[in-house]
């Protein structure tokens, strides 16, 4: 499995701001694994995806429970490729107790090769409490659930410069026909409307999902992510059609398709908020403010803002999401005590921790948003948490990684080549359908 957006840039701290407020309440002792050192002397190991800044931060959470249970903590980085490491590492004999799993796919994969422990009573009362069912349905495999959802990311957010809206007369968009307006608009004062990152095919995924999901609701978006629903669902090839028409005008793209196909993510952010602007929009993830932030010293609320991707042709807004779930493996030497630790990333006062490095979005409700110390991070959390059942998660991180999650294959290739020429929708649902088939039957 692929593992893609915050990990592609070590140093994206998403909404990196120096948050100043500290935690949030306190979790009650026992289940947030102790505060009694009940756990001295043991070890609990900890395998996932995050480097840099992202594990940086994440060590603090675990050094927090560390001072609260007495516990030591060791964290392996995987690398993208989460399910074949954790999968050597096991039949090697040296399973870490705890894996914090990137995608759905994967941890349906781990749950459905035994390879999970259910999450304690302790755990699921935390998630009922404080977390949207939905969040416990995507952690859950026929029913049971195994991953607790920690960190997440709100890809339905638009980043721009307020500079340039500001020069061209316009305001921040509450409809996408209004988006593609206000883009023309933009255009004809000297920039194009949006810089699209289409190297990276998992980008044009990120635009399918939001027009789909708003454009055909949720029930068919759930249905296509289980490949219930065919990519030839006439659905499909109406959002195809709404997001070419965006694809093919050259005053819209930056450097048209050709150019766009050639743009990878973090350059996308470039022509936006570097020195050289090219464009005034960037569609991705919160995550865009990271780069924003660390490489280019833009002020994030002033130099570079954010609006909710906004709702296609009358439906609702659309919430996207994606996270990371920690889940227990059975045959941990310390899976004990590494359930300990998922009942403390279950409390808002883990959550605090990494809320106050920066960084970092919870789904978890029960973390007060002034645990975030600026508007625009809390802003983006505020959303993430009240779109409540209707946030849905990114729909190529559940599918099988041959078809959702594979460089140069799949999903991923199939849109990069309808951003070359969107000119066939109906031939790219064709194709799509084609390659999930048999990705999902695999």
């Amino acid at each position: 499995m692929m593992r893609r957006r915050t990990t592609l840039l070590t140093s994206c701290t998403a909404l990196a701001l120096a948050l100043g407020a500290t935690a949030c309440g306190n979790s009650d002792p026992v289940s947030a694994g102790g505060g009694d050192k009940a756990l001295s002397g043991q070890t609990v190991t900890v395998a996932g995806v995050w480097s840099g800044t992202e594990q940086k931060n994440f060590q603090k959470v675990l050094d927090a429970f560390s001072a609260k249970t007495g516990a030591k903590t060791q964290f392996v980085s995987t690398g993208d490729n989460v399910s074949t490491v954790v999968g050597s590492k096991i039949e090697g004999g040296n399973a870490p107790d705890v894996v914090m799993v990137p995608q759905v796919g994967v941890l349906q994969q781990f749950a459905k090769q035994g390879w999970l422990t259910p999450l304690s009573a302790t755990t699921g009362k935390s998630v009922d409490a404080g977390y949207a069912p939905v969040w416990k349905k995507y952690g859950s495999v026929d029913g049971t659930l195994y991953g607790l959802y920690f960190k997440a990311a709100h890809k339905s957010t638009v980043w721009y410069s307020p500079e340039v809206f500001q020069q061209a007369g316009v305001k921040p968009p509450t409809s996408y026909d209004e988006m593609l307006k206000v883009g023309h608009t933009i255009s004809d004062s000297g920039l194009a409307a949006f810089s699209v990152g289409g190297q990276d095919g998992w980008t044009l995924t990120d635009w399918f999902e939001n027009i789909y999901l708003s454009q055909a609701g949720p029930e068919k978006y759930d249905a296509l992510a289980a490949h219930t629903l065919k990519w030839t669902d006439p659905s499909v090839v109406e959002a195809l059609t709404t997001l070419g028409k965006l694809f093919k005008d050259k005053e819209l793209v930056a450097g048209g398709q050709k150019e766009a196909l050639n743009t990878d993510f973090p350059s996308s952010v470039e022509k936006v908020f570097g020195p050289k602007p090219d464009a005034g929009m960037v569609y991705e993830g919160d995550f865009v403010a990271g780069v924003a932030h660390d490489q280019f010293k833009k002020t994030i609320g002033k130099d570079a803002n954010f609006f909710a991707f906004p709702a296609v042709d009358g439906g609702t807004a659309p919430v996207v999401s994606g996270g990371d779930a920690a889940v227990v493996l059975k045959d941990g030497k310390n899976a004990k005590a590494g359930m300990k630790l998922l009942e403390y990333l279950a409390t808002p006062e883990a959550s605090a921790v990494w809320a106050k490095a920066g960084g970092y979005l919870s789904p978890n409700k029960s973390l007060p948003l002034d645990a975030y110390s600026d508007a625009v991070t809390r802003a983006t959390a505020k959303s993430l948490v009240d779109a409540g059942d209707s946030v849905r998660f990114d729909m190529s991180d559940q599918a099988p990684a041959a078809f959702g999650g594979t460089k140069g294959a799949g999903e991923w290739k199939l849109l990069q080549d309808f951003l070359r020429d969107p000119s066939n929708p109906k031939g790219t649902a064709a194709e799509l359908e084609t390659a999930a088939a048999k990705a999902y039957k695999g």
